[in-house]
């Protein structure tokens, strides 16, 4: 079993930073792909940022320029620096991680609320 716990949500003003971190334990043989998704009220959870073993990155468009995604191999650690934070940034924020050599198997951190005030 993995476990995936995230730290570092809080209440910050517009135009502030936050960093996110993401830690995973447990049976880990490999971690495959590592990312960020996010769920506003009355919305879906939709991706924020991901990344890759190797390193690549991906972002979604309303974050692009604002929010890095990094990883730490030896750690099994992924982060999320956000900065010049929006309003509508407001979520909470899970990390995902890909785990597994053959079976690939998702899992979910328990989310942590993200809260940007104007």
């Amino acid at each position: 079993q993995v476990q995936l716990v995230e730290s570092g949500g809080g209440l910050v003003q517009a135009g502030g930073s936050l960093r996110l971190s993401c830690a995973a334990s447990g049976t880990i043989f490999r971690i495959n792909n590592m990312g960020w998704y996010r769920q506003a009220p009355g919305k879906q959870r939709e991706l924020v940022a991901g990344v890759t073993t190797g390193g690549s990155t991906n972002y979604a468009d309303s974050v692009k320029g604002r929010f890095t995604i990094s990883r730490d191999n030896a750690k099994n650690t992924v982060y999320l620096q956000m900065n010049s934070l929006k309003p509508e940034d407001t979520a909470v924020y899970y990390c995902n991680a890909e785990v597994g050599l053959v079976r690939i198997t998702a899992y979910w951190g328990q989310g942590t609320q993200v809260t940007v005030s104007s």
